[in-house]
């Protein structure tokens, strides 16, 4: 039974197939008006308004699909683009950075070269701290005794002048700023005129109570001729008995301007300082031999 089955269905299909062999030859035999042509044409005409309201009825399914494939095809796209901004992101801040830090490394290899630091071993640190109050205006920077670091050694930027070391452990440092309200440098005047009544004239520089980024030049007497822009740096010292902890002609700032208090023997002259400290991220310790302070850093330094 099961063969007979499987025979009339063979034959069906040879059937099927031998005539598909002549309709297709018969079509392609006859002309274009000839009878097969015409079948054709007619079945279309029937089929077209039925495929025509189909493809209507399905637009909005298909319209449907077509707008989750996209979706996921931007959903997909988006995260990509977003994975490559983040990378551009983080390459552009890498290099921003770097290109500031290159900068102020910069500026402290021309400071070293353009002053007389002789005697001095510049030792550069990276700030890793800040004081989170406007009354103690101190940096912690990654240096310590282990690098040569001592008690009361100046600390300076780039720019100038940035403060002293106050407290040590063997890797950090605490860096007191010259905006601190306990700092006192001794600084002179430098007038573009080498005659001026104000070039060569001393004073003590402070910070303005209440206006840490304000300093002040103090004890300048009121005959002293002193202008706005004329630069301000460390007195130091050249005497070897008594020696200065500052090394001198380390920049400072600016005078911005002069306050002539009719009372009093000596004028307040306001100075911007040069150095920006509030954004700088490295700075020089000027170590020397065996330090200052000696008895005193001992007592300080950590483990």
């Amino acid at each position: 039974m099961y063969k007979q089955s499987v025979r009339r269905r063979r034959a069906v299909l040879a059937l099927l197939v031998v005539l598909s062999l002549v309709l297709l030859t018969a079509y392609f035999g006859e002309s274009a008006g000839g009878g097969l042509h015409a079948v054709q044409r007619g079945v279309l005409q029937v089929l077209s308004p039925i495929q025509e309201g189909t493809s209507r009825a399905l637009k909005p399914f298909r319209d449907l699909f077509g707008w989750f494939d996209d979706t996921l095809h931007a959903s997909s796209e988006r995260d990509h683009l977003r994975k490559e901004r983040n990378q551009l992101r983080r390459e552009v801040v890498g290099a921003q950075a770097a290109a500031r830090e290159n900068l102020q490394l910069r500026r402290l290899v021309g400071l070293d070269q353009g002053h007389d630091l002789s005697g001095y071993t510049p030792v550069t640190a990276r700030i890793i701290g800040r004081s989170p109050t406007v009354w103690y205006a101190t940096l912690t920077v990654d240096k310590g005794s282990s690098s040569g670091v001592r008690l009361n050694q100046p600390v300076v930027d780039g720019d100038g002048l940035v403060g002293k070391v106050t407290a040590l452990t063997s890797s950090a440092s605490q860096v007191t700023l010259i905006t601190d309200h306990t700092s006192g440098v001794s600084a002179k005047v430098l007038t573009p005129a080498v005659t001026d009544s104000g070039n060569g004239i001393t004073g003590v520089v402070q910070p303005a109570v209440g206006r840490p980024q304000d300093l002040l030049l103090e004890f300048v007497p009121r005959r002293a001729n002193i202008r706005t822009g004329d630069t301000v740096v460390t007195a130091g010292s050249q005497s070897t008995k008594l020696e200065s902890l500052f090394p001198p002609n380390i920049p400072i700032g600016v005078v911005t301007r002069a306050d002539d208090a009719e009372l009093s023997q000596f004028q307040r002259v306001h100075i911007r300082p040069f150095a920006d400290l509030r954004r700088v991220d490295f700075v020089q310790v000027l170590t020397r031999g065996g330090g200052q302070g000696g008895s005193n850093q001992r007592a300080q330094v950590g483990p």
